[in-house]
């Protein structure tokens, strides 16, 4: 696959582009999403090369911000081998390192779901996804062609996050992380990412894909601290992120 376009062109996948709709990050702001068939047999190689141009996944969708005045949302990717911890992410290791960590196959998981209803109304209340039913947890985070792996961080016997990952072909996604509200000391979505990355190296993995980056956005600011990070924009891969058109 050494040119995804062209792999993607020859299984003659068809994509479709959403209405304008208010964006979820930047306020003001107008979005459209770029969406693949949803009724396209999709696979772990076809994901792969998605990914690899920016895609990712939300359930069974696979999406890409298309918007048609902006290019605020840069698809990222970290090479896990190139990754250093810095002093807060050493510490935060070292924090956390008493947590056991235990690995699931995706599926429906009661004390999941209820953490991740918790997580919901602290993080994102009147938001329309503080009181999720059954089916939309299921729906956002799991799809049946692909690898997903939940990982649970316990202390004791006390359940205080989970992190959702997808296994591709050349490293793994950080799909999405919850965690208990109440819990700030630990730092645990930061916490998370170095596990994701650690469980990446030790697969034999070149990336841990971290979703889209937004320079003005400030929930998106965390990803700036894990280096170096590549930066998809310009149909290629980049060291750098682009340079404000301001």
């Amino acid at each position: 696959m050494s040119n995804p376009k062209q792999y993607i062109k020859e299984q003659k996948l068809n994509f479709y582009m959403t209405p304008e709709h208010v964006c979820s990050y930047l306020p003001g702001k107008d979005a459209r999403t770029l969406f693949a068939d949803p009724g396209f047999p999709m696979n772990e190689n076809i994901y792969t090369t998605l990914a690899r141009v920016g895609f990712r996944r939300s359930g069974r969708h696979i999406y890409k911000p298309r918007c048609q005045h902006c290019n605020a949302c840069i698809a990222i990717r970290l090479p896990v081998n190139k990754f250093i911890m810095n002093r807060n992410q050493k510490r935060n290791w070292r924090l956390n390192k008493d947590l056991k960590i235990i690995k699931f196959s995706a599926g429906f998981n009661h004390e999941h779901y209820k953490l991740y209803k918790r997580y919901l109304a602290a993080r994102h209340p009147d938001g329309g996804m503080d009181n999720p039913e059954a089916e939309n947890y299921i729906d956002f985070l799991m799809t049946d062609w692909l690898t997903t792996v939940f990982y649970e961080f316990r202390e004791a016997d006390k359940l205080l996050a989970v992190a959702v990952v997808d296994k591709l072909l050349d490293g793994l996604s950080a799909v999405y992380t919850f965690y208990d509200p109440d819990i700030t000391h630990r730092s645990l979505g930061r916490y998370a990412v170095l596990v994701e990355i650690e469980k990446a190296r030790n697969q034999g993995l070149q990336w841990l894909y971290l979703g889209y980056w937004i320079a003005d956005c400030r929930k998106m600011r965390y990803k700036d601290e894990y280096q170096p990070l590549e930066y998809f924009y310009d149909d290629a891969w980049h060291g750098t992120p682009p340079q404000s058109e301001d």
